[in-house]
């Protein structure tokens, strides 16, 4: 099965999550294939940009939870898209949950829509947002990641917009993506390249410091009897035992 399909059109190449029976959720199986596809992108010399997309009404909902991909294999992947020399856009109509926002932030640019929503919902399940902190930390106001991260509230595209989430909230996303997709496609390889590297520097460092510490933490969670409640609680649709 072919959890992420590409397509490609005056050196854009779009790369679509397909997965919407569990809401192009971070199973082993599509970390590895978008993995793979960020990959040929690199070496494509056709390819000036990458879209980064999805079919259904979410983006993504996080970790695979009847089947969590490795961490050490996500956070390849979210430091894969920072370090592709070539840009990176998120096309955002739909939901985003956890590990999804770690993605998201990891794009060089996001444009989301009315209909899409965000939430850090790894509190609520014993676990926390530790491995997505490497992208997102440095990407989001710091008053709106601690009550995001400590309340698992659901915020909108203009809140996730306002607190740096994502470049810019639209009623249009492909109205408001034209232009972003026109500049790229005017910019020399070299020069995004070149451009992409001064500007996820700061993210790039910091998962050089902290990228074995917290797939450690994760791991560790992942690991804990109050994870295995939260899950468990989630996965049969009822509180967890701490909910007061």
């Amino acid at each position: 099965m072919t959890l992420v399909r590409a397509a490609h059109d005056r050196g854009i190449t779009t790369l679509a999550l397909d997965s919407p029976a569990n809401r192009n959720a971070l199973s082993a199986d599509l970390v590895a294939g978008l993995g793979a596809e960020l990959a040929r992108c690199a070496r494509d010399p056709d390819a000036r940009a990458v879209l980064l997309t999805h079919t259904g009404t979410t983006f993504c909902a996080g970790a695979d939870l009847k089947a969590p991909p490795d961490p050490a294999a996500f956070v390849a992947l979210m430091r894969a898209v920072v370090e592709l020399p070539k840009p990176v856009v998120a096309r955002v109509t739909g939901h985003v949950r956890a590990g999804g926002l770690g993605l998201l932030a990891a794009c060089d640019i996001a444009v989301a829509g009315p209909g899409s929503s965000y939430a850090f919902t790894e509190a609520r399940l014993g676990l926390a947002p530790a491995v997505i902190s490497m992208p997102v930390l440095p990407r989001m106001d710091p008053r709106a990641a601690s009550r995001y991260y400590l309340t698992g509230e659901r915020f909108d595209a203009a809140e996730a917009a306002r607190t740096g989430l994502v470049t810019l909230a639209a009623d249009d996303v492909d109205e408001a993506l034209a232009p972003v997709l026109d500049g790229l496609r005017r910019s020399s390889p070299q020069g995004l390249a070149a451009s992409k590297a001064l500007v996820t520097a700061t993210v790039a460092e910091t998962f050089d410091r902290w990228s074995k510490e917290l797939t450690a933490r994760s791991a560790s969670l992942f690991a804990s009897a109050e994870a295995r409640e939260g899950v468990t609680a989630f996965l049969e649709r009822r509180d967890p035992a701490w909910v007061l």
